[in-house]
């Protein structure tokens, strides 16, 4: 069974109306009001039983519904020039409860048995954000963390001091603020507020691959859950200090 992942609500409590898409089609799922006046219904043409009728505010298919033709899944790899040419900021949002990647690193099991994981030797990533920070671009990213926090959560946590030193900007938000704030469930890079690179994960939290978009509602959307998750996340050298044992 699809996936469904989180576009965007009108709604200030997190419930309904909402706008849902299908992960690997083209379906949109919409999420409102039922459908029950006896009047109403008699007016819709063509109706098969297996259909339902809900009602949404115009506001949210005018801010939300996408506008242009859903592309396909790539390699990663493919989109790792948007690191080298992105002219202003790069900005991440991590939401998931653990990565593969982290889990199949040396450092991960280094990490379990209770090494210092904070200062690492330099590698390309880092090299490669210092001199991007160096030119005056910014790398910033906001993770979503649980509480208690998972191992993925902590192992990230615990490694941040090497990434914040290259010139990252890692800030971290509970998810209870996350789902307040109606944030999307899915991680995504946003480069420039012009271009959303959104990641695609398996079962097993392994990267898939990306999905390249410039629809305008999708940009506006990403930049909406950047501006609300920035305002409430909190430095992830802060958050270290607030939550060590």
């Amino acid at each position: 069974m699809p996936a469904l992942r989180f576009i965007g609500s009108t709604s200030d409590e997190g419930d309904c109306p909402t706008l849902y898409e299908i992960e690997g089609t083209d379906q949109v799922l919409v999420q409102g009001d039922r459908v029950t006046s006896p009047e109403q219904l008699a007016e819709l043409r063509h109706v098969k039983p297996s259909e339902t009728f809900v009602t949404v505010p115009r506001d949210l298919l005018v801010r939300f519904a996408p506008r242009a033709t859903p592309r396909e899944i790539i390699p990663f790899s493919e989109a790792a020039h948007l690191f080298q040419e992105f002219r202003h900021t790069a900005w991440r949002l991590e939401t998931r409860r653990g990565y593969a990647t982290d889990r199949r690193s040396p450092k991960w099991a280094r990490w379990q048995a209770g090494e210092d994981i904070s200062a690492e030797p330099s590698t390309p990533w880092r090299e490669a954000v210092a001199a991007a920070v160096a030119t005056g671009r910014r790398y910033e990213r906001v993770r979503i963390v649980d509480s208690p926090m998972t191992d993925g959560q902590r192992f990230l946590l615990a490694s941040s001091p090497s990434a914040l030193a290259s010139g990252e900007d890692i800030r971290l938000l509970p998810r209870a603020d996350a789902e307040l704030l109606n944030l999307p469930n899915t991680d995504f890079w946003l480069f420039d507020s012009r271009l959303l690179a959104r990641l695609v994960f398996g079962d097993d939290d392994t990267t898939l691959g990306i999905i390249l978009s410039e629809d305008p509602a999708e940009i506006a959307a990403a930049c909406q859950a950047r501006d609300a998750a920035w305002h409430r996340a909190i430095p992830a050298h802060d958050y270290a200090q607030t939550s060590a044992p």
